[in-house]
């Protein structure tokens, strides 16, 4: 059993350590996820297939799934975008 402790500490000292929300980091995700639904609107062929959301004017003509296909995607930028520059030492 003293093998297992050996092998999870260079994996634990790989991981980055959490990042605690502050106004910066939430600035951070908000430009993540308008830049991923910018990409989206130029994309997206169909934006408004499947279901609709409740004000399109709101939303920019998306449907559900479009919707939740560029959040998603500005979501996964967004951590990548706060990891590095909490990396950086700038968040």
């Amino acid at each position: 059993m003293t093998v297992l402790p050996s092998l999870i500490s260079p994996v634990l000292a790989l991981t980055p350590a959490a990042v605690s929300w502050t106004p910066k980091v939430g600035l951070v995700m908000v430009l993540a996820n308008v830049i991923a639904i910018a990409i989206g609107k130029a994309t997206i062929q169909k934006p408004n297939e499947g279901l609709a959301l409740p004000n399109n004017s709101f939303f920019g003509g998306f449907g559900h799934g479009a919707m939740l296909a560029t959040t998603s995607l500005g979501h996964i930028l967004g951590i990548g975008a706060i990891q590095g520059l909490a990396a950086q030492g700038l968040l």
